[in-house]
C-alpha cells in the first residue's frame, strides 16, 4: 500500500508541475518568432504587437527572425520548441496554409504541431501596373491580356506567396495567359514595376501607397472579398465579375502543440487586448492590416479551410517547388 501511495503521490506531483508553471506564467521573457527578415511586413507587425503585449504580460517579448523557406524554418523551429508558452510564432498564411502544398518535406504539420491563439488580421494584395500598361481597369487588363496571350508578366515577392497565387488564381478565373516573375521580397517586385521591368505585380498595400499617390504605379484591384480601409477607393476583384475571389495574406499567433490551455488563454487575452488598443489598431491599419482578433477555435477552423483552398491553387498553377 505504501508503494502505491508513493506512486500516486508522485504522479500527482508530476501532473501538478505544468499547472504550477501555467499559474506562474509568464515569469520570464517570451520569444516571438517570425519567419522573415527584419524590416519586412511581418517584422514591423511583430514590433507593433510586442510593445503593447509587453505592457499587458509584464514580461519582455524578444523578437527572433528566422527567415527562409517562406517562413518554414521558423515554423519548424517553433513546432520543436517546448510547449510552455515561452516561444510563440507570428505566422503567415504561407507558413500555415500554403507551404504544406509547396514543400514535400516541410518539417512540421500546420494543424497538429501548433495551438491556435488568434487570427491577428488579414492583408489584401493589390494588383497594380506600370502606367505604360494600356489598361485602367480589371476588365481592360483582362482584355489586353487576352489580346496578347503569353506576352504579359506579373511579379510577386516569391514563389508560393499569396501574392503569387493571387495572380495564378486570376489566370485560372479569367482564362488568361501570363508568366509569373518571382522576386526576393515585395520591395524588389515593387521596384521592378516602377522601373518598367515587369508590367504589373501583386503586393500588400503599405509599401505601394506613396507610389500610388505619386502616379508611379496604378492600382487596378485588390484580392480580398471586402475593400480595405487603407485603400477604400480600390475595388475588389470579387466585385468586378469574379464572385468569391479571395487571395489574402493573413497573420496568426500560434504556440507549440501541447501548450497548456491556461497559457493559450492568457496569450489570447493579451493579444486581443493589444489589438483593441487604439494606437495599435491605427498602426496596423496604416500597414494595410484589417484586424480580426478571433478565438483559438475560430482560427483552427479557418486554418483547416484554408489548406485545401490553397492546395487546389498550387496544383493548378504548378507552383510546387520540390
Amino acid at each position: 500500500m505504501k508503494a502505491a501511495t508513493v506512486l500516486l503521490a508522485s504522479a500527482a506531483l508530476v501532473c501538478a508541475v505544468p499547472l504550477a508553471r501555467a499559474a506562474d506564467y509568464p515569469s520570464r521573457p517570451i520569444t516571438l518568432m517570425i519567419g522573415f527578415a527584419p524590416g519586412g511586413p511581418s517584422d514591423v507587425m511583430a514590433r507593433i504587437l510586442a510593445r503593447k503585449m509587453e505592457e499587458i504580460l509584464k514580461q519582455p517579448l524578444v523578437i527572433e527572425n528566422r527567415a527562409g523557406a517562406a517562413g518554414g524554418i521558423a515554423g519548424a523551429a517553433v513546432a520543436r520548441s517546448a510547449p510552455d508558452g515561452y516561444t510563440v510564432l507570428l505566422a503567415t498564411g504561407s507558413l500555415l496554409a500554403i507551404n504544406v502544398s509547396l514543400y514535400k518535406n516541410l518539417g512540421y504539420d500546420p494543424v497538429k504541431d501548433f495551438e491556435p491563439i488568434t487570427l491577428v488580421g488579414t492583408q489584401t494584395n493589390v494588383l497594380y501596373t506600370h502606367p505604360s500598361v494600356p489598361a485602367k481597369s480589371l476588365g481592360e487588363l483582362i482584355a489586353y491580356a487576352k489580346a496578347n496571350p503569353g506576352k504579359l508578366t506579373f511579379g510577386s515577392g516569391g514563389i508560393g506567396t499569396p501574392a503569387h497565387l493571387a495572380g495564378e488564381l486570376l489566370k485560372i478565373e479569367a482564362k488568361i495567359d501570363m508568366t509569373h516573375v518571382p522576386f526576393r521580397g515585395t520591395g524588389p517586385a515593387l521596384q521592378a514595376v516602377i522601373g518598367g521591368h515587369v508590367p504589373m505585380a501583386y503586393n500588400p498595400p503599405s509599401p505601394l501607397i506613396p507610389h500610388l499617390q505619386s502616379g508611379a504605379i496604378r492600382a487596378i484591384a485588390i484580392t480580398t472579398l471586402k475593400r480595405t480601409a487603407v485603400l477604400p477607393e480600390v475595388p475588389t476583384i470579387a466585385e468586378l465579375g469574379f464572385p468569391g475571389f479571395e487571395a489574402t495574406t493573413w497573420h496568426a499567433l500560434v504556440a507549440p502543440a501541447g501548450t497548456p490551455k491556461e497559457v493559450v488563454t492568457m496569450l489570447h487575452r493579451a493579444t486581443v487586448a493589444t489589438l483593441k488598443d487604439a494606437e495599435v489598431r491605427k498602426a496596423l491599419t496604416d500597414l494595410g492590416v484589417d484586424v480580426v482578433a478571433n478565438t483559438p477555435e475560430e482560427l483552427g477552423a479557418y486554418l483547416k479551410s484554408e489548406i485545401p483552398k490553397w492546395a487546389a491553387i498550387v496544383q493548378a498553377s504548378g507552383a510546387r517547388v520540390d
